[in-house]
């Protein structure tokens, strides 16, 4: 199954880090969050990711060019240029890595991804991580048969919510003013159909997409009472650095 991972926005309230770098690429525990990200999926037997760029597209291009070069021992003739990897890296990723546009919307992204997206798909943030067990998650997309599953979750009050009533989604608010309980928090699946509510670059998947979803019954959500924790800000990103440096790391699944 394809794991799409939308990495293409600016970031803006982790200017002091995505000045450089876009929001994925941000460090924590010394690996960019994308990477945790994906490990997460990896975790669940998921290998094939699909990387939906806009910003400093190019850094995460490089990343993954010399990714085992940068996670590896080398050995270097430079005589010949032959490259030994003494301990190479144990990741099988099957990574795509398309541009979507710099200023396209979330909605936009997944757009410009229809032609390769045939088949059901999972999606998610390149900014979050939790602990969603992601088999139990499939299981319930499979077993309502609607066109979209997303991960509901409770966390701080200064994000928006939603209304579920029997896990049906009945309303659909992105961080509005005030507002507690269910949230999105990411980690969606998504039927090709979604495909049928996304117009332009310029849609946000958040919005009428997903309000037009409810309207039509279509969104089902998969309440989750466990870890979730957005790297919005420097406060989330030092948060998140020093769950890593205690070493109990409730995003990663253990063997």
């Amino acid at each position: 199954m394809e794991i799409v991972i939308l990495c293409g926005g600016l970031g803006t309230r982790l200017a002091e880090e995505t000045q450089i770098k876009p929001k994925p690429m941000v460090e924590v525990g010394g690996r960019p969050m994308l990477w945790h990200i994906m490990k997460i999926y990896e975790s669940y037997g998921h290998s094939d990711f699909t990387l939906a760029l806009g910003y400093k597209a190019d850094v995460i291009k490089d990343y993954f060019i010399n990714y085992h070069a940068h996670m590896s021992d080398l050995k270097i003739d430079l005589k010949s240029g032959n490259i030994k990897f003494s301990n190479p890296t144990s990741e099988a990723w099957n990574i795509s890595l398309i541009n979507t546009g710099i200023n396209s919307m979330t909605g936009g992204r997944l757009l410009r991804l229809k032609d390769k997206l045939k088949e059901t798909f999972m999606l998610t943030y390149g900014d979050g991580v939790c602990d969603v067990n992601l088999k139990k998650l499939l299981e319930f997309h499979r077993s309502h048969g609607k066109i979209a599953t997303v991960t509901a979750v409770i966390p701080s009050a200064r994000f928006g919510g939603m209304h579920i009533d029997n896990q049906r989604v009945l309303n659909f608010k992105e961080k509005p003013q005030s507002g507690s309980g269910w949230i999105n928090g990411g980690f969606f699946i998504f039927e090709p159909a979604i495909f049928d509510y996304l117009e332009d670059d310029n849609t946000v998947l958040e919005q009428s997409p997903m309000e037009n979803l409810v309207n039509d019954g279509e969104l089902m959500a998969f309440q989750h009472n466990g870890y979730w924790q957005c790297m919005d800000t420097i406060r989330d990103r030092d948060s998140l650095q020093e769950i890593w440096e205690s070493g109990d790391i409730p995003w990663v699944k253990e063997k």
